[in-house]
C-alpha cells in the first residue's frame, strides 16, 4: 500500500523538520544570490558580490525561490514570522518571543507546527523528497520492512 502525499502523522512530519530547515537555508542563500531578499524579510535588492554557490542555472534558482515563496505565503502570518525570525534569520526562541511579544513557551509550541505544515507543503510540491520506509525510531528495520528494490 502506498502512502499519499497528505497521509503523514505529526510524528512522521517531525522527522522532516531538519530537512525543511536546511531547505529554508538553501532558499535564503539562493534568494540573496538572485538579487532578492526572501519575501518574508523585505523586497528586492542587488548585491555587489556574488558567492561561489551555484545552482544548475539562473532559471532553476528563480523557480526554486518562487516555489518556496509560494509555500511560505500559504502559511498564516504568525507561522511566517516564526519562520522568518528563527529559520531564516537564525535567532533563538527567546529573541523570537521578544520580537513577537509572546512567551518562550508559545514560540516553542508553534514553531515546530509551522515547520511541519511547511514540510507537508514541500512534500506535496515535490520540493522535499519523502523519506523511504519511514519507521519509528524505537523499532529496528529489517530488510522486509521496505518493499523497494535497488
Amino acid at each position: 500500500m502506498t502512502k499519499s502525499r497528505t497521509d503523514f502523522s505529526p510524528e512522521q512530519l517531525s522527522e522532516y523538520r531538519d530537512r525543511t530547515q536546511a531547505l529554508l537555508r538553501r532558499y535564503f542563500r539562493t534568494a540573496l544570490e538572485v538579487g532578492r531578499l526572501p519575501s518574508l524579510l523585505g523586497r528586492e535588492f542587488f548585491r555587489a558580490k556574488v558567492t561561489s554557490y551555484r545552482m544548475q542555472s539562473f532559471e532553476d534558482a528563480i523557480l526554486f525561490v518562487h516555489d518556496i515563496e509560494s509555500c511560505l505565503r500559504r502559511l498564516d502570518s504568525q507561522s511566517q514570522k516564526l519562520i522568518a525570525i528563527i529559520a531564516l534569520q537564525g535567532h533563538d526562541y527567546d529573541h523570537a518571543a521578544r520580537e513577537l511579544g509572546c512567551t518562550w513557551r508559545t514560540v516553542a509550541n508553534r514553531f515546530p507546527g509551522a515547520l511541519d505544515e511547511l514540510s507537508l507543503m514541500f512534500l506535496r510540491g515535490s520540493l522535499l523528497a519523502e523519506i523511504p520506509c519511514q519507521e519509528g525510531k524505537k523499532r529496528k528495520k529489517s530488510l522486509t520492512d521496505c518493499k523497494q528494490t535497488k
